[in-house]
């Protein structure tokens, strides 16, 4: 049985905010809430991958400490992009 959209969106949301570290709870929930809803099908398959990697691997490719693979380079990127960005 397929999946409907709304349903795999619902999931992909509840996946981002109920992480297993409250840094990537708060980066993912924020993206996700942005991203979401205009994410191809292509784009809602690789985020569900992406939510399955470990969240400590996760919050080294968003901080820059260890680059991402390549095949989520681009997300992570995109991610990334829709952080706060802090004055010094």
């Amino acid at each position: 049985m397929t999946e409907l959209p709304e349903n795999r969106i619902k999931r992909l949301r509840m996946r981002s905010m109920r992480r297993g570290i409250k840094e990537m709870d708060l980066i993912l929930q924020r993206f996700a809430e942005a991203h979401l809803d205009v994410m191809d099908d292509a784009g809602l398959k690789l985020y569900d991958e992406m939510l399955s990697e470990n969240d400590h691997d996760l919050y080294q490719w968003v901080t820059g400490q260890v680059p991402p693979p390549e095949a989520y380079a681009k997300l992570i990127e995109d991610i990334i992009a829709d952080l706060p960005k802090t004055s010094a």
